[in-house]
């Protein structure tokens, strides 16, 4: 049970073709669904992102769950996370108030009931310890979500991809 989430249990991927293998075709299927919301998990003492834990996208039923960890690592399970049951980081010796919260990125919620016309991996092409690292996209007409490895840890971006990525449209 990763970070006490009960029911989660997140496969590690490396690289484009393990992860296009595995997630393409149902990543591709949320094409035309809307985006219903987007969960984060809150450090209530900080209250900032605890960006260590998974980003949870839902589109009209279907909920995508990613994970970055390493420096190229990436985790996507599928409807196995409630947001609303509690968050426990596992680590004994740190405590951390934890508690998912919907929509707190700047950004997000302006693109809720957005149709999705389009999921993209990303792959990095930069010539640094991040090279072949996947970060996943989804296009709106008007905007976009990228969930990326911020080293060790998930990213967000609502710009288009840094021209280091290589494009790959599912």
């Amino acid at each position: 049970m990763a970070f006490d989430i009960n029911g989660y249990r997140p496969p590690r991927l490396c690289g484009f073709a393990a992860i296009s293998e595995m997630h393409a075709d149902r990543l591709r299927s949320l094409v035309g669904r809307r985006l219903s919301s987007v969960w984060v998990v809150w450090d209530l003492e900080d209250d900032s992102w605890f960006a260590d834990c998974p980003v949870l996208l839902s589109f009209e039923g279907a909920q995508v769950e990613i994970d970055h960890s390493k420096f190229s690592d990436v985790s996507i399970t599928w409807n196995e996370i409630d947001p609303l049951a509690p968050v426990i980081w596992p680590d004994s010796e740190l405590e951390f108030r934890l508690r998912w919260r919907e929509d707190e990125r700047a950004g997000m919620a302006a693109l809720h009931g957005r149709a999705l016309t389009a999921v993209e991996l990303l792959e990095w092409s930069g010539r640094d310890m991040a090279h072949g690292m996947v970060a996943v996209s989804f296009v709106f007409d008007d905007g976009r979500i990228t969930v990326h490895n911020a080293l060790d840890e998930n990213g967000l971006e609502l710009t288009p991809p840094d021209p280091h990525y290589r494009v790959h449209r599912l």
